[in-house]
């Protein structure tokens, strides 16, 4: 899943590598401004859009989950 911090745009995705791929295409092929989340992560469908002063660039994508 990739959401950017604004909750503006987004979306699930089959594997992290399209997710990625999406999140640079959005934020205009910057890999710095892409945050990798460790563990679940989960879309918050109730959140309201804008509700935090984070660049609108920057979008999140889950880290893959270690094996134990």
């Amino acid at each position: 899943m990739v959401q950017d911090q604004r909750h503006l745009c987004g979306g699930l995705f089959v594997d992290r590598a399209k997710a990625l791929k999406f999140a640079l295409f959005e934020n205009g092929h910057k890999p710095n401004a892409v945050i990798m989340v460790p563990g679940v992560f989960e879309l918050d469908m109730a959140a309201k859009p804008g509700n935090t002063n984070a660049p609108a660039a920057t979008l999140e994508v889950p880290r893959r989950r270690q094996a134990a």
